[in-house]
């Protein structure tokens, strides 16, 4: 099911899904140890000798207030007569999650109304062995394993602490869990227990006709049971509703602290904009790593979640952050690949938060013989994205310590993993994970990858390694036409499988060929460039009312239709937007990337969190949300967009003061489709050639 709104804070990242349920609860990095339950954490309601738990019958609103990752929730029952107005936040410093629930009578009576709360909790992603408990000495359940500690307390009127709470088991037969207790509105205030276990806990409000009363309940995380004791005092002291307004005001100063002017946007996609970044930040870990999904649902359905990090997907973020004048977090994630970074100079598919690999699924043998288990793209377009971030903020005294470790490593390592015989890379793994091949792609982000290494070594004067990895690249691009070009059909290949006498060509369109252009390997406007582009568009569009970009020709994973391509991912259809911005010699041109950005903000959750595919007739989402990928994706396409813009309209007021202009690994403008550009783009060329 897809988590319609998530909020963290770096050490803790909570999500909800479309019922307003807690799903997923990662501790103590963004996730890593999903310390939920599979079963949702329930909010229920009783009132009058009636009961609901939040789901269907509850009409409900799910989005944030603005510029901010606290939540702006309404729930009304009619059956009962209730409506919830609700805010949650994970304080923005300290490991504490904090509910804010005003609940109002509509039926015009006097009444009383109970709120429970239930929390099935696995800590360590296990359920067995925990232990939940009351605590008298702070009036609260605690659950806690080991070194993972969870305090749940509650306050409302003039009253801190749990009055009305159960503990017990839950996963065997007549044993559902506590949630069960709650629904005749009473709990049987059992004190403890252990194993598999759960808690519930309950507030009784006394409404007058018409009003309101406001509750709070807070989770506080930690190691040990006196962290989570100061965490809890600090709530009392403090009060749960100046951590909500302390969070809300560094939210609200974090989004405004790069005055920019998306004044050129339509007010649609101003919203979704920031609201984008504020997503990506949600998953972004205090040590660095940027999560693909915080969806922990795949586990179930894909036995495996979406929540390491991707160093391709973390690369795109990085692009989107800068250009946005966000640099703090893009300068994490490259500490954190720097120290991930094998000792042979590569990065592999996915690692955890913490700096663990994550699961591997590619083998390290192929036809019998051994392999680098790797997409090598994880490599060069970190390298790729750090030339961008170094051509945009010169933070020399930033990069100095990466260059003999992150930079040089890997530009020997992309120097070293090339067949000697055609120059192109050795297989590897493609961005999908599904292939193991020489693909267009990775080709063309190792040679961008290296490109970016020789700028580096010849801006730190190292010039032989300079020379020797513009070498390097140059062959691989003449290798890449030679090899991976079909003249017949005038585009390029997927991808080739290698054969004595070269390349068999897989010659499926893909949306992944973007980066023949995207990373500067070819002008936009370069004739096979354009003809392999508008092929891949021609027949990626998803022919229904919902419209958008497949992902690439048959594919085949949670496809709704045969008659189709694929169902419309948001990745692609951001891509082709891309493209119309790339190849954009007039405003007008530039103009047709609006209406695709505006597809993409359309079929978004009404939070802003993007799916990762949706479905092509009703548009629901299919797949993992939050998909970071595309919420990247469309940071890094719509700076893209003003970039175009501030170039072709130098009359207009610069988006972002000061303007630094993005350049590409040559050293040249970004958008290089302009014919205006061409004669600077080739003589640069050729300097570095």
């Amino acid at each position: 099911m897809p988590r319609d709104i998530p909020i963290g804070n770096g050490s803790v990242l909570v999500t909800f899904d479309r019922e307003y349920q807690v799903r997923d609860i990662f501790y103590p990095h963004v996730g890593k140890e999903n310390q939920a339950g599979r079963e949702p954490c329930r909010l229920g309601v009783w009132a009058d000798g009636q009961f609901s738990w939040m789901g269907p019958e509850w009409h409900k609103s799910l989005t944030y207030r603005d510029n901010t990752l606290v939540t702006e929730v309404t729930a009304r029952n009619d059956r009962l007569g209730i409506e919830l107005h609700c805010s949650d936040c994970v304080d923005y410093e300290e490991p504490l999650f904090v509910r804010q629930i005003r609940v109002k009578d509509l039926n015009g009576g006097a009444r009383e109304v109970r709120l429970f709360f239930h929390h099935d909790l696995n800590l360590y992603e296990h359920s067995d062995r925990d232990t939940v408990a009351f605590d008298p000495g702070t009036k609260s359940i605690v659950h806690y394993k080991d070194r993972r500690y969870c305090l749940i307390n509650v306050a409302y009127g003039d009253r801190f602490g749990v009055e009305n709470y159960t503990t017990g088991e839950k996963g065997s037969p007549g044993r559902e869990g506590t949630w069960k207790d709650a629904e005749d509105g009473w709990l049987s205030k059992n004190p403890a227990a252990t194993g598999s276990v759960d808690s519930t806990v309950a507030v009784n409000l006394h409404l007058d006709a018409h009003a309101e009363q406001t509750c709070w309940l807070w989770m506080a995380f930690g190691t040990a049971y006196s962290e989570v004791k100061a965490y809890n005092a600090f709530v009392w002291q403090a009060t749960p509703a100046e951590i909500i307004r302390r969070t809300h005001n560094y939210w609200t100063l974090w989004t405004n602290k790069e005055e920019l002017d998306l004044s050129a946007l339509p007010d649609d996609l101003r919203r979704f904009f920031m609201r984008n970044l504020l997503i990506i930040r949600a998953h972004a870990d205090a040590d660095g790593g940027i999560i693909a999904g915080s969806d922990s649902d795949a586990r179930f359905w894909g036995h495996d979640p979406y929540s390491y990090v991707w160093p391709h997907v973390g690369a795109v973020a990085s692009l989107g952050l800068d250009a946005a004048g966000f640099p703090e977090l893009a300068r994490s994630f490259f500490i954190f690949c720097a120290s991930s970074q094998a000792e042979d100079g590569f990065l592999l598919p996915k690692y955890f938060t913490d700096g663990s690999l994550g699961d591997l699924r590619h083998p390290w043998v192929h036809d019998g013989r051994p392999v680098l288990p790797i997409q090598e793209d994880s490599t060069s377009l970190v390298i790729f994205a750090l030339w961008r971030h170094f051509d945009r903020y010169r933070d020399l005294d930033f990069i100095e310590p990466l260059y003999h470790t992150l930079i040089c490593n890997a530009g020997e390592f992309m120097c070293r993993h090339v067949d000697p015989e055609t120059n192109l890379p050795q297989p590897s793994f493609d961005v999908w994970d599904e292939r193991f091949a020489v693909h267009t792609n990775t080709t063309c982000s190792v040679i961008a990858g290296l490109w970016a290494a020789a700028r580096f070594a010849q801006a730190f004067g190292d010039t032989d390694r300079s020379q020797r990895y513009n070498g390097a690249a140059d062959r691989m691009k003449e290798a890449l036409v030679r090899f991976l070009y079909h003249n017949d059909l005038r585009r390029f290949a997927r991808c080739g499988y290698r054969r004595d006498r070269g390349y068999e060509l897989d010659m499926t369109l893909d949306s992944s060929l973007v980066v023949l252009w995207a990373t500067g390997i070819f002008l936009a406007n370069d004739p096979r460039v354009i003809s392999t582009m508008d092929q891949t568009w021609d027949a990626l569009w998803v022919k229904t009312d919902v419209g958008g970009v497949a992902r690439y020709e048959g594919d085949a994973y949670l496809r709704v239709s045969d008659k189709l391509p694929g169902n419309p991912w948001m990745l692609g259809t951001l891509r082709l937007a891309y493209w119309q911005i790339a190849k954009a010699k007039s405003v007008d041109e530039l103009e047709r990337a609006v209406p695709l950005l505006q597809w993409v903000a359309r079929y978004a959750l009404p939070s802003g969190v993007l799916p990762e595919q949706i479905n092509p007739y009703t548009h629901e989402a299919i797949s993992v949300s939050p998909a970071v990928w595309p919420q990247a994706m469309f940071a890094h396409v719509t700076m893209s967009y003003l970039e175009a813009l501030e170039e072709m309209q130098p009359h207009r007021a610069p988006y972002r003061r000061p303007f630094t202009r993005r350049m590409d690994v040559y050293g040249m403008p970004a958008i290089l489709a302009r014919e205006t550009r061409a004669v600077v783009a080739e003589r640069a060329l050729a300097e570095v050639t």
